[in-house]
Parts: C-alpha cells; sequence; structure tokens
C-alpha cells in the first residue's frame, strides 16, 4: 500500500454528510499555502525578511518559498488587477511554532518592529494564537501550543468550543 495513504484504524470514521468513508483516508505529513498577492516578488521579499523563508523557485507570475526543509511551503501567484485586499477566500493559515509563549512573545515583538500589521492575540484553551497579516492583507498565526496531547486537546477544544478568547500578551524585543 502507497504510504500516502491509510486505512483509519477507527472505522466509525464518516464523511461530512455521515456516510462512511471507503477506509482510504490520505496521511498528510506536510501542507503548502498557495495565496494571490498583488506582487509576487514584493510579497517573496516581505515572507523572507518576517518569516525567514528562501525563495526557491520563480517565474513570471509567481514565487514558491521554503521554510527550509521542504521544496515549498508557500506559492505566491500573481492576483488580478481587481483583487480586493484581504479578499474573500482564505481566513487564515496558522504556523505551529517550536517554542514556548515566550518564543512568540519574542516573535510578536520581531512582527511589530518590522511594522507588520497585528491583528489580534487569542487563547485557544491549547494555545497562544498571534494574528497577523501580509502586504496583501492575508492573515496568518503564529500558535504556541500549551496542551501537547492531542487527545486531550480534541477535549478542551470540544469542551470550550474552539475558543479565540482576546488575550493580553506583552511583545518581547531583541
Amino acid at each position: 500500500m502507497s504510504d500516502q495513504f491509510r486505512t483509519p484504524a477507527d472505522p466509525s470514521i464518516h464523511n461530512g454528510d455521515g456516510a462512511h468513508v471507503d477506509g482510504v483516508t490520505p496521511v498528510v505529513v506536510r501542507t503548502h499555502l498557495s495565496i494571490f498577492a498583488r506582487d509576487p516578488e514584493a510579497s517573496a521579499q516581505w515572507f523572507a525578511d518576517v518569516l525567514g523563508m528562501t525563495v526557491t523557485a520563480r517565474g513570471p507570475h509567481w514565487v514558491f518559498l521554503s521554510f527550509g526543509r521542504k521544496h515549498h511551503d508557500l506559492a505566491l501567484i500573481q492576483a488580478d488587477d481587481d483583487a480586493s485586499h484581504g479578499g474573500l477566500g482564505l481566513q487564515h493559515y496558522g504556523l505551529e511554532i517550536r517554542g514556548d509563549v515566550d518564543h512568540l512573545r519574542r516573535l510578536y515583538g520581531m512582527l511589530l518592529s518590522k511594522g507588520v500589521t497585528v491583528v489580534k492575540t487569542t487563547d485557544h484553551k491549547i494555545g497562544i494564537g498571534l494574528y497577523f497579516e501580509d502586504p496583501d492583507g492575508n492573515r496568518f498565526e503564529f500558535f504556541a501550543e500549551t496542551v501537547t496531547d492531542d487527545e486531550e486537546g480534541r477535549r478542551v477544544l470540544g469542551e470550550h468550543h474552539a475558543p479565540s478568547n482576546p488575550i493580553e500578551l506583552e511583545p518581547l524585543y531583541g
């Protein structure tokens, strides 16, 4: 069997309308995000500066970037001239960070020092989220997990109805 697919251990897995899935589900080992940008080259510079990404490929209307472990994690595609800032589609893309809440606070300070628009900081009961925008208004989240056990995380999310409660988070600089 291909390592891209697995048979679910739990036979009660269903699709969204309640029908049983045919026993094959993807095992996602990584993701990438593809977003529209008014100026892919300028946005690529922003992602390199703010997130430390590296350009791995480019074409006349697109740029691919990586965090350094894979060929690409982000694709920036030239948007139509009449595209609206922030537009419909992506609500946010969460980037779980390695590190604790103090590291998240240092990232907060870095974003502010680079003039990045920070939208909000939230307590999700399983971690702390720091939401910010790229130059085209796409929203990203740095997420510092505080509940590391997935089963416990699912329980807490269910119990608290997937909370996104505002929280005061003091940025750390330097």
